[in-house]
């Protein structure tokens, strides 16, 4: 055992965890570790003006290292501050170690907020530490729970006491946990039963797909059986998005998605919250007639909306794997060749929407402003080769998807979740987890501007990630939104067509701003203009934002 201060034992544990990057924004409460920092360099502290910028580069940092994030905020109102995307790494299985200092046990007589209660509903464990011989294990078991599936936010509030104080500490890090369960054989049967007697199954693929690295197996047992392949609102890439049967996301608040639910047997759902939506249609949207499956490694997730009549607790890996075995040594020949006639009709499917939506863009290409089709375009054809790009692109997402369809799936970072600001912070974070690659980020105008300060930390930190900002001059989301809300819930046949306070009548320029916080920023308005700007950015090896005008018309 070793004799130290708290605080002291607090940074030896972030360095025995492996933490080189501490994203924060301290308070007075926070001056005890602060205070010690001098002694450890080897500790990156990454200042942040803003505790979303934070918590966003943290979620960017553990979804591209897979290991859990460190955050530190302040007290009660900066640690509020971070609680928005908090929640949206809570909801999409970020792994995040968050914690902040606390006044003194011994100050009961005034206010003394309870941090944990605080933000009890979003993180997995919340806890204070009030003595210093506690820091060691409870770090141990902050970074054990975060880091174990499903993974999530934690946090710590460490009382000043406990910082100053002195004990004998054990410092020993947590261990990774190997979680990886296999398929219950029978209920593998079950399902391999189901599929085989399908004429028409639809597959839902997940983020927990993406995140145990399950694609090739979710791609054999896709082509296996020749079925339609969706993946869930804002997911990370689940599939191969340029293969011929993925259909891309799925979503129950478009009308013609819930009418093509109408017409399957068999929903195969994998590592996906299933019919994910703001909005409410019905309790139940499968017919009655249909079959859900439901494989998740997440426990609540399977039967959680939809009645599941097989559902099964396993790795998303494993069982997709076992899954195909199972039916490539069940088909007969005729099965074979069902199979290959409902993947030939699904690529046409296929092919035939991604012709219409080419179709309908050309009609605007010439627009000025510019479309967000034809920003995507154009940017998708200057990606340098390698690069990460980070989707933050909100109502455009149809857009990014359609023409993002290169990207492999470790090249692509999106969330599920709806808060906005997230994709500044994340761009960032994602560049300090792999400054070997080129990395982008696409951004809407209204998220951008929520979490702006990040460009500070930007310049400050030296951060070469490029940024591209779609200003439409709107929270144009809230549009589609207010349009689907009053076409369905209030079945209004002919909506208005006023959006009350959600445009932006003064509008600002994002590269202004940008240069103002020592980051490269340029204003684009000619998409011919769009490539050249991309390639100076990543030839730049400097933080680059470029604002990009576009139609923001719904």
């Amino acid at each position: 055992m070793t004799r130290l201060s708290g605080k002291k034992a607090f940074l030896e544990m972030l360095r025995a965890e492996g933490v080189r990057h501490i994203f924060g924004n301290p308070g007075t409460s926070e001056s005890p570790f602060m205070d010690a920092f001098e002694d450890y360099p080897d500790l990156r502290y990454i200042l942040t003006l803003q505790e979303g910028v934070a918590v966003g580069m943290a979620d960017g940092y553990a979804r591209m290292t897979g290991r859990a994030a460190f955050v530190q905020l302040h007290i009660d109102s900066g640690l509020a501050n971070g609680i928005s995307l908090m929640i949206d790494a809570r909801n999409d299985g970020t792994p995040m170690v968050v914690v902040s200092g606390n006044y003194d046990t011994r100050k009961l007589a005034e206010h003394r907020a309870n941090l944990p209660e605080l933000v009890r509903p979003v993180t997995k464990w919340s806890v204070e530490v009030t003595h210093p011989d506690q820091i060691p294990s409870v770090m141990r078991r902050a970074f054990n729970e975060a880091n174990s599936e499903p993974k999530g936010p934690v946090y710590v509030a460490l009382a000043s006491n406990a910082l100053d104080g002195e004990a004998d500490m054990n410092l020993i890090a947590s261990r990774p946990m190997y979680t990886s369960g296999a398929p219950d054989p029978d209920g593998l049967v079950r399902v391999v039963e189901a599929l085989l007697g399908s004429e028409h199954t639809m597959m839902l693929l997940g983020n927990r797909v993406a995140r145990a690295n399950a694609v090739p197996e979710a791609v054999r047992l896709a082509e296996l059986l020749g079925v339609p392949v969706y993946t869930t609102r804002g997911s990370d890439s689940s599939f191969r998005a340029d293969h011929p049967q993925y259909m891309g996301m799925l979503a129950p608040r478009r009308r013609e998605h819930r009418r093509l639910m109408d017409s399957v047997d068999v929903l195969l759902a994998v590592g996906a919250d299933v019919f994910a939506d703001i909005f409410y249609f019905s309790d139940v949207l499968m017919p009655r007639t249909a079959r859900v499956i439901h494989i998740d490694s997440q426990p609540g997730a399977v039967g959680k909306s939809e009645p599941t009549e097989i559902g099964i607790l396993a790795s998303p890996k494993l069982a997709l794997g076992a899954l195909a075995d199972a039916i490539e040594a069940s088909m007969t020949s005729a099965m074979r060749a069902a199979a290959g006639e409902r993947a030939a009709e699904a690529a046409a499917a296929r092919t035939r929407a991604r012709a219409e939506f080419e179709a309908a863009a050309k009609k605007r290409w010439e627009n000025r402003p510019m479309t967000a089709e034809r920003l995507m375009s154009e940017v998708a054809g200057a990606l340098p080769p390698g690069t990460v790009v980070i989707d933050d692109s909100s109502s455009h997402r149809a857009a990014f998807a359609h023409y993002m369809q290169s990207l492999a799936p470790d090249e692509l970072v999106s969330k599920r979740s709806g808060s906005i600001g997230w994709g500044l912070g994340a761009t960032l974070g994602v560049k300090l987890a792999r400054p070997d690659r080129p990395v982008l980020g696409v951004l809407g105008d209204g998220g951008a501007m929520m979490t702006v300060q990040g460009l500070w930390t930007a310049a400050n930190e030296r951060i070469p990630a490029v940024m591209v900002v779609m200003n439409n001059g709107s929270y144009r989301v809230l549009k589609t939104n207010t349009d689907i809300y009053r076409r369905d819930v209030l079945k209004q046949t002919e909506p208005s067509p006023r959006y009350l306070y959600m445009d932006f009548p003064t509008p600002f320029d994002l590269s202004l701003i940008a240069r103002g916080m020592g980051v490269q920023g340029e204003r684009i308005t000619d998409p011919e203009d769009v490539v050249p700007a991309l390639r100076r950015a990543f030839d730049s090896g400097k933080p680059t934002l470029l604002d990009v005008a576009i139609d923001g018309s719904v």
